[in-house]
């Protein structure tokens, strides 16, 4: 499941330092969390899509390397964003 240009826009705006950063620990882990949660909601209404269960196991995964990444570099910065996003850790 992709999200619109202007949620991404909006994830980028609010987790980014500058105006166009897109290359952010903060901002890469926002949109995964963003597509992640889009996914969990599908499989609600959707129990036995087994593909998409893949996908969202290796969303996660690169999720969390993203979040091992912040957590190794600066540990405020990824303080701030578990809470911000209500990422359970």
């Amino acid at each position: 499941m992709s999200i619109s240009k202007e949620v991404t826009s909006e994830l980028v705006q609010k987790y980014g330092l500058s105006a166009g950063d897109t290359g952010s620990p903060e901002v890469q882990i926002a949109i995964w969390t963003t597509r992640i949660n889009n996914l969990i909601d599908h499989f609600n209404t959707h129990k036995k899509d087994l593909h998409s269960r893949l996908g969202l196991m290796k969303m996660v995964s690169k999720r969390r390397h993203l979040l091992d990444y912040l957590k190794n570099k600066d540990e405020k910065r990824y303080q701030e964003i578990i809470k911000k996003l209500n990422i359970r850790r």
